[in-house]
């Protein structure tokens, strides 16, 4: 089981994404418009890099959501390897065998 201190700062760094994706979005955009002025483009570059770093989305860590754990981690089922293979076995996955030979 991963800390409770490091999946809660990533549960954090999730609702600050969300929460200042829209003017993010907008503030990228204006840096890049080679419509604007060269001044116009600075300011937005500058705003930019005011912005918490959390904010940005690359910093979220993809976490295993039974464990926690951030390697091995399976996107399409949201967990990790070993937590896959635990419920796997115990049958609480369907249509997951797990093989043996």
């Amino acid at each position: 089981m991963a800390k409770k201190s490091s999946i809660q700062k990533n549960e954090n760094r999730r609702k600050l994404v969300a929460r200042l994706a829209a003017k993010r979005k907008q503030l990228k955009a204006d840096a890049s418009d080679e419509s604007k002025t060269l001044e116009e483009r600075f300011q937005a570059q500058l705003k930019l890099a005011e912005m918490p770093r959390n904010s940005s989305a690359v910093r979220i860590r993809n976490r295993c959501e039974v464990s926690g754990r951030p390697r091995g981690y399976y996107r399409k089922l949201k967990m990790s390897r070993i937590a896959l293979r635990e419920l796997g076995s115990a049958g609480m996955i369907p249509g997951l065998v797990k093989s043996s030979w």
